[in-house]
């Protein structure tokens, strides 16, 4: 009886809300990955019950999409619209990258539902920077899919990668030694590029790359102008 009724004087005071939930989902994915995130964990972080928990979210696909929503939306408050449109896209698509290298599980959950509803605000606020860039109208639709499936592809990559590397006892950079080390025995008559590259690789920041990719995706845009 009694460690029955310290547990419910344990149980919280102040009222629970879905903002509350994913910030705690948030938490939890980040210390432990998907695996860590069950309702239990929420009651027990939360100090609350299950039915507490059920009258903000259905179950527990509903707050690891509700959580990866919320990144995204933050992402785009974050980019703020700036005078230089090309640089409010940069922002967007280093944003989203950074998010999801910070939170590798979006990433999981972004493959599985590619166009969450923040997803679908992403998706529009590039197709409006390619107006605003001078983009003619029958070429928009093209730019805006190829650089959002870029900035997706990479940061989605770039996560798995990271899950990868987690799981095992190699770190990036032994990791991208022993690829170079490999690239750099290629036979240099069928594989010029990769041999000469091989250096390239070992010394590579994947957030210059990616950003690399971004401007060139930004001359290219320029062309259609």
């Amino acid at each position: 009886m009694a460690k029955k009724t310290a547990a419910r004087s344990r149980r919280r005071t102040d009222s629970l809300s879905r903002e509350l939930i994913i910030q705690a989902a948030t938490e939890l994915l980040d210390s432990g990955g998907e695996s860590a995130l069950t309702l239990r964990a929420l009651t027990i972080r939360l100090s609350t019950g299950y039915g507490a928990i059920y009258h903000h979210v259905a179950d527990k696909s509903d707050v690891l999409a509700a959580a990866t929503d919320d990144l995204i939306s933050r992402v785009l408050s974050a980019a703020a619209a700036d005078p230089d449109p090309r640089e409010t896209l940069r922002r967007l698509a280093l944003g989203l990258f950074d998010a999801v290298d910070a939170h590798p599980w979006v990433g999981t959950e972004l493959s599985r539902q590619v166009w969450r509803p923040a997803l679908l605000d992403f998706y529009e606020s590039i197709g409006r920077l390619m107006d605003a860039l001078g983009a003619p109208e029958q070429a928009r639709f093209d730019a805006a899919g190829a650089l959002v499936n870029y900035i997706l592809g990479v940061a989605v990559q770039n996560a798995a990668n990271a899950r990868y590397l987690a799981g095992s006892n190699t770190g990036r950079a032994d990791f991208l030694d022993a690829a170079a080390a490999q690239w750099a025995q290629v036979d240099p008559s069928r594989y010029p590029f990769v041999q000469a590259a091989a250096t390239r690789l070992r010394e590579h920041d994947d957030r210059e790359q990616f950003l690399a990719g971004v401007d060139i995706f930004l001359a290219g845009i320029a062309t259609l102008s």
